[in-house]
């Protein structure tokens, strides 16, 4: 995705969704809710759509938990911050940190890799 595809946002969240309802555990459960992972994946994708250029690769895995990645390819790091009440921004990684069971920031060549787990219990 490029910076101008921002209305991708959706369609990774639907993806998401989708990979999530076809997920069948042994055990009847879930690795993760699914709001909860679509909320925190469209505010990575969004944040690395707004705040680099050259665009941004997501990618999901399901196993007992969740985990899901967003890839750019700009070195700088994002750094979570406090939002103002009436500000529009400045909640994405605020959520991130409060929702995902594990997250973190590693970088990789030529940019950077942002992932949130959840589900499963610890990792």
């Amino acid at each position: 995705m490029r910076q101008a595809d921002r209305k991708a946002v959706g369609e990774v969240r639907r993806e998401l969704r989708e990979l999530l309802a076809r997920w069948a555990p042994p055990d009847g459960g879930a690795p993760a809710d699914p709001e909860v992972a679509v909320l925190l994946t469209s505010e990575l994708v969004t944040n690395a759509l707004l705040h680099t250029e050259g665009g941004a690769v997501v990618t999901a895995r399901v196993t007992d938990r969740l985990r899901v990645e967003v890839r750019d390819f700009a070195a700088r790091r994002p750094e979570p911050r406090d939002a103002s009440a009436a500000g529009t921004s400045g909640r994405g990684l605020m959520l991130v940190r409060a929702l995902a069971d594990d997250w973190g920031i590693r970088s990789e060549g030529t940019g950077k890799c942002v992932w949130f787990e959840l589900g499963g219990g610890p990792a």
